[in-house]
Order: structure tokens, then C-alpha cells, then sequence
């Protein structure tokens, strides 16, 4: 999906700096060669070393191993940027789709620690970084499933709550600062993000979008929305963006079938 969007340029005429963590895949992977195309020089990070290495060399970008579990690994990156102007934190995810009454507890530690704790690890990092730049910007990769909450989704929606609650008190915070905050939350989204959340399951995860027309977002959607965000003239800030299909109106009302 081409893009017509262009980088806000930096007040001494250097190139923008974007960072996109979670980028060997779906919302990342997209976003990174949206921001490469809209003038941003793109740093991409995640666990899958070698998808991000091709990524980087495909955009023209730099790559970095990072587990945003892993605070030696967040820092190692962070330090790698001098000056950063988006930070946009995608990496996350969902796991299990149990009820509380037989919660997982490995399941609900991944998505905590993914979603929240390294959301909240990486801002912190890159705080210094996105404040020298004159002009940073923060985007939060949430959920729709940040503001409401669903028969066995308790883990992922706790987990997007507390995301959707981190935005909007960065936002209270940064009040002041040279820096914008953004939430963007999609709804039903193909990418790996069903086939993870049912342990590799392909037929049941494609259930998720079946009937559903036109079709669900795809990760080209999003990225739109977050290149569009962040291309904004600098006296803008969106707060939060909904993203969904036209077929879903919240997580647990879908129409499936045609549109009429």
C-alpha cells in the first residue's frame, strides 16, 4: 500500500528516526516499511533476528535483536538511539482464550509482560531520546479489546486496559513536553496475532475472520493509520484511534455474511 504521507523533517534538517518494536511481523513489519516509505529512517526490533535484518535491508533501515521482555536487551537498544522522534511500541499479543476460572498463569505473565511491562520498559528507555529530538512521538499499539471486556479474553483485555490506561496517563504527563502520545487500537486484524493466540491452530484461528465482508483490517490498515498519526503537523495530537472492520461493531457484535 503505497503511501503519500511524509515525515515531519527534524528543526536542524536531519531525517526523522522511528523505531518500531515487534517489527518481524504483521503490525510491525507493515508499519516499518510504511514510515520507511513516508522518509523516516526506520529502526526495527524483535526476538526474529534474521526477519528483521531482511526487513532492514529491504527498507533501507537498522535492525536490532529485542526482547522486550528483557530489560538488558530494551536498554542495548534504546542506547543505540541518540535521538529517536516515534517510538512506536507494537510488540505484544495474546495467548489462550481461558476463563479466569482456569486461567493460565504462564499464559497471563507472557501477555503482561509483553503488553505492559515492555510497553512500559521501552517508553521509559526511550523517553531521553524522543525528548532530544524536538519533536517525538509515542504510539501505542492497543487493542479494542482495551476498552471493553469478553467471556474468556480476561488476560488479553486486563492486559489492554492497562495499555489503553499507560497512554492516556503518558499523555497527562508529557503534558507540556515536546513529545505526542497516540493510542491506536484495531479490532479483528488477520495477521499471526489469532494463529499465536491458538497455539498454532490455523483453521480455528481463520474461523476468527470468516464471513466477514468486506474482509477484516489487515496489517497495511494499520500502519496506515499509525503513518498517517504521526505525519500530522506537530500542533496535532490524536489521542486514540479505533480501528475495526466495517463488519464489527464491538469485540462480541460481528456481522457476518453480506453487507446489505
Amino acid at each position: 500500500m503505497p503511501t503519500h504521507y511524509r515525515a515531519l523533517p527534524n528543526p536542524d534538517g536531519s531525517r526523522p528516526i522511528a523505531a518500531v518494536t515487534g517489527a518481524s511481523s504483521g503490525f510491525g513489519e507493515a508499519t516499518a516499511r510504511m514510515l520507511a516509505e513516508a522518509g523516516f529512517e526506520v529502526v526495527v526490533g524483535a526476538r526474529r533476528r534474521d526477519r528483521v535484518d531482511a526487513l532492514a535491508k529491504e527498507i533501507g533501515g537498522r535492525a536490532h535483536h529485542l526482547d522486550v521482555t528483557d530489560l538488558a536487551s530494551i536498554n542495548t537498544f534504546a542506547a543505540s538511539l541518540p535521538r529517536l522522534n516515534v517510538l512506536v511500541n507494537n510488540a505484544g499479543g495474546a495467548l489462550g482464550i481461558e476463563p479466569i476460572a482456569e486461567a493460565d498463569d504462564d499464559h497471563w505473565r507472557v501477555m503482561w509482560e509483553t503488553n505492559v511491562f515492555g510497553l512500559m520498559r521501552m517508553t521509559r528507555a526511550c523517553l531521553p531520546a524522543l525528548h532530544a529530538s524536538g519533536q517525538g512521538h509515542i504510539v501505542n499499539v492497543g487493542s479494542i479489546a482495551g476498552t471493553e471486556a469478553y467471556v474468556n479474553g480476561s488476560g488479553y483485555t486486563t492486559a489492554k486496559h492497562a495499555v489503553n490506561a499507560i497512554t492516556r496517563t503518558l499523555r497527562a504527563e508529557l503534558l507540556g513536553k515536546r513529545i505526542r502520545v497516540t493510542e491506536v487500537a484495531p479490532g479483528l486484524s488477520e495477521t499471526e496475532f489469532s494463529i499465536v493466540r491458538f497455539g498454532g491452530d490455523v483453521e480455528r484461528a481463520n474461523k476468527m475472520y470468516e464471513n466477514l465482508d468486506p474482509g477484516p483490517v489487515v496489517a497495511e490498515d494499520v500502519a496506515d493509520c499509525i503513518t498517517w498519526v504521526v505525519t500530522r503537523p506537530f500542533h496535532v495530537n490524536i489521542d486514540y484511534m479505533r480501528v475495526t472492520p466495517v463488519a464489527q461493531l464491538s469485540a462480541t457484535t460481528v456481522h457476518r455474511g453480506p453487507l446489505t
